[in-house]
């Protein structure tokens, strides 16, 4: 992160302010001292104008017609302990939307909230979810969907002490 944000001249203070981030948190993301939310690596990419998979693997995607993912071989971002993602268009250029395969662990005890830009829709595979958006909490089952936009605080924590997948995709 730090290289690219050198490289585009750009300030730690500037990238604060347009993430809306405060520049101790921006530190230790920078430094590898916390694990960094997803959400916020899709702002960053955002902002810095990169394909999010460039930020998690170092090399850009190549393909443009289109792109298959099979089964269990998307691309595993592990960054934030309650939650595992994996991308599943992580290999197509210039995508409007980024789809995740999302699996909350049961057992936090901690509701760990973030924001990003753009809107996000959640659509329940296996498993129940309880998803806070602010102040609002929604329990979700299998084959509910949510819709929602993602500059709100949200978070999600699994139900019934078993894991809970999703289906998530961030909309630019």
């Amino acid at each position: 992160m730090k290289v690219l944000r050198e490289v585009c001249d750009c300030s730690m203070d500037a990238a604060c302010e347009a993430l809306g981030i405060d520049k101790d948190t921006y530190s230790s993301y920078e430094e590898g001292l916390v694990d960094i939310p997803v959400g916020f690596l899709y702002s960053f990419a955002s902002y810095f104008k990169v394909e999010l998979v460039a930020l998690l693997t170092g090399s850009e995607p190549r393909l443009q017609d289109f792109s298959v993912v099979r089964a269990g071989r998307g691309l595993k971002v592990n960054r934030n302990k309650p939650y595992s993602y994996m991308n599943l268009a992580y290999n197509f250029q210039g995508k409007k939307a980024e789809p995740f395969l999302v699996t909350v662990f049961p057992k936090h005890e901690r509701l760990e909230q973030s924001s990003h830009e753009g809107q996000e829709i959640n659509y329940v595979i296996e498993g129940r979810l309880m998803v806070k958006i602010e102040d609002h909490e929604v329990i979700l089952e299998e084959g509910d969907c949510l819709y929602f936009h993602c500059s709100k605080q949200h978070g999600m924590k699994a139900l019934d002490n078993k894991e809970a997948k999703f289906l998530a995709i961030i909309i630019a």
